[in-house]
């Protein structure tokens, strides 16, 4: 558990520093262009962070069925080694799958007023601004999407089932609640980071007339919420890296009395 905790922070952090320059840019000194073989780079790399964050759920699931359904064999069903290769499968699948994306958008012709519907580059944002045909653009972005988050939380739905049923044949009440409450962080974690790229991805192909304002929202909702929120979810809600991080604060403390 501990490693894909620290694998999906370290997705969270690499989505934070892929948009942390524009952002910076914009809100600090007020530069609102990006060259476009950036802009690419830019996308290529949210977009690989997002489909790793996605993959990392998927594991987590997996991980939270086993220890449920076979706890005696936990520690040798997913040991190091499985771990490293699932996360490694998951970085290879982001990495493949997105090479197209920009190697096809270069391909397209752009004219007029590019102005970006947030501060930072998404694959569907460009292709929308371009004056030549796309529909191969976005074709191939909603069959990724397909293939990548619709197929994770297919099998994340079907972890939670599978779960769900083991729970529910756990004769002692108690059991059931304490069996359940390890998966209490991860479906948070879950929820937030489909919901908010769910929301980013309605807006871009159905909100083409809603106010530029909803757009910004939900880009700094999908942005912001999950890598802000994740880390305070699994701090309540797990022991162990609660009781460490309260040890921290209380040495600093200390520190910081005896100066």
């Amino acid at each position: 558990m501990y490693l894909f905790l620290s694998m999906l922070s370290v997705s969270d952090l690499g989505l934070c520093a892929t948009t942390f320059p524009t952002v910076l840019k914009l809100f600090c000194f007020g530069a609102r262009e990006i060259h476009f073989d950036a802009c690419l780079a830019q996308m290529y790399f949210i977009h690989i962070f997002s489909m790793m964050e996605s993959g990392i759920l998927l594991s987590m699931a997996f991980d939270r069925y086993v220890a449920i359904s076979n706890p005696l064999r936990y520690t040798a069903i997913l040991n190091s080694g499985t771990v490293v290769k699932i996360s490694s499968g998951f970085v290879l699948r982001a990495i493949i799958v997105l090479i197209p994306a920009p190697v096809l958008i270069k391909q397209l012709k752009f004219c007029g007023a590019n102005v970006l519907s947030h501060s930072y580059c998404l694959h569907p944002d460009i292709i929308k601004l371009s004056c030549s045909d796309h529909r191969i653009n976005s074709f191939l972005g909603l069959t990724v999407i397909i293939i990548t988050f619709g197929l994770d939380s297919v099998l994340i739905l079907l972890s939670y089932m599978k779960i769900l049923t083991m729970v529910l044949s756990i004769a002692y009440q108690k059991e059931r609640v304490k069996a359940l409450n390890t998966c209490v962080s991860h479906v948070c974690a879950v929820l937030l980071v489909y919901i908010p790229m769910l929301g980013v991805s309605v807006i871009h192909r159905f909100g083409k007339h809603a106010p530029p304002a909803v757009h910004v929202t939900m880009g700094f909702v999908y942005l912001l919420v999950p890598p802000v929120l994740n880390p305070i979810v699994y701090c309540i809600k797990t022991r162990e890296i609660r009781t460490h991080l309260l040890g921290i604060f209380k040495k600093y403390v200390l520190v910081f009395k005896y100066f």
